[in-house]
């Protein structure tokens, strides 16, 4: 694997995590796939992307909004 990767890899905690738990991608990597698109697929998996972190906050801020409608009746 190209140093480049690897370095790209162990700097990020939940993409040697992804790696370690999907050990295809050392074959990928290896044969020339693209980091991103590793990384892309681990974001979707954890739920990191920018919409998942919408639908979470969403989610908390309709939670909040039921308790606050159940002390009001």
């Amino acid at each position: 694997m190209r140093y480049e990767i690897r370095e790209k890899i162990y700097n990020n905690p939940n993409a040697l995590k992804y790696l370690r738990e999907n050990s295809s991608w050392y074959k990928k990597l290896n044969r020339g796939a693209k980091v991103e698109e590793m990384l892309a697929e681990m974001k979707e998996r954890y739920g990191l992307r920018f919409r998942d972190k919408v639908d979470k906050l969403s989610t908390g801020i309709d939670l909040i909004n039921a308790f606050m409608n159940v002390t009001k009746e």
